[in-house]
């Protein structure tokens, strides 16, 4: 299995190429673009597993606990650090 800070860093570029900075120079992006690009699908096995994970460890947030396709698409993920 892939090391899941290497999954978690892969995570955070793919954020900052799809996502778009607000106001406060934070990066965010929808769940449904992150789940629907295919170099993300290809990269992340788990995407929601990974997701998870980033954000035990404080590098994203995002509402609620667990993402679903479809019903979680217009879910903003937020990347909290640079």
């Amino acid at each position: 299995t892939m090391n899941v800070e290497h999954e978690i860093n892969l995570l955070v570029e793919e954020i900052r190429r799809l996502g778009t900075k607000n106001a406060d120079g934070q990066v965010s992006v929808k769940f449904g673009v992150l789940f629907a690009d295919e170099k993300c699908a290809n990269l992340f096995e788990a995407l929601v597993g990974t997701l998870k994970a980033a954000k035990r460890r404080k590098i994203v947030t995002y509402p609620g606990e667990l993402l679903l396709q479809g019903v979680h698409d217009n879910v903003d993920i937020m990347l909290l650090q640079d």
